[in-house]
């Protein structure tokens, strides 16, 4: 029972979505603006840079938030942080207010894993990027993030309920760019990097 309510408070809080309220503020529906999607990244194309970092640091925090509130509250459930962590990223790409359209879970994935260890953040950033640069497609960073940090959970940690759990949340963020994959494998990404890029220096 208690699983199901950190699961609740993680869902609630990742429902929150600083893009829509930013598009609403601006009146701009980012639904139907650049890829189409509730995230930083779609933000920072279509409302500019402030904007997307302001929408890439608020989607972390959600993430941060709703494991240290479940942690105060659950102290004795040893996972708390992380299922609440796989509760927000579910909120965030399937928002119930939202006809269950929201972001890809990027941002909210990252402050999983800045929860667990923000060292891993490093490898999965630095590595991430370079990706992105040499295969020309902004779908390899999330995809390698999600199979590297199982991977480095695995290796600090033999707890199975830990790896699972970073699998569980690498799984969700896989589907939720199952589309990009598709696109980007078939060069027809709505926004290329050299774009977005472009977008951000000019």
């Amino acid at each position: 029972m208690n699983v199901l309510k950190i699961l609740g408070i993680g869902y609630l809080l990742g429902c929150i979505s600083p893009a829509a309220i930013l598009g609403k503020l601006k009146n701009v529906d980012l639904k139907k603006e650049g890829t189409g999607n509730l995230g930083a990244t779609n933000t920072a194309f279509v409302l500019g840079r402030r904007s997307g970092i302001f929408v890439l640091v608020t989607d972390i925090l959600k993430s941060v938030l709703s494991a240290k509130i479940s942690c105060a509250l659950f102290p004795n459930l040893l996972y708390a942080g992380m299922i609440a962590c796989i509760g927000c990223i579910l909120g965030h790409c399937f928002p119930a207010f939202m006809q269950f359209q929201g972001g890809k879970g990027v941002a909210v994935f990252a402050g999983m894993v800045l929860m667990y260890n923000p060292w891993y953040a490093i490898p999965i950033v630095i590595i991430g990027s370079a990706l992105i640069m040499i295969l020309n497609t902004g779908v390899a960073a999330p995809i390698f993030a999600c199979l590297l940090f199982p991977v480095l959970v695995a290796w600090h940690s033999a707890d199975r309920v830990e790896i699972w759990l970073a699998a569980i949340a690498s799984i969700v963020l896989i589907i939720t760019h199952r589309e990009n994959l598709k696109k980007a494998f078939a060069r027809k990404e709505d926004i290329s990097v050299k774009d977005f890029l472009k977008k951000m220096v000019s």
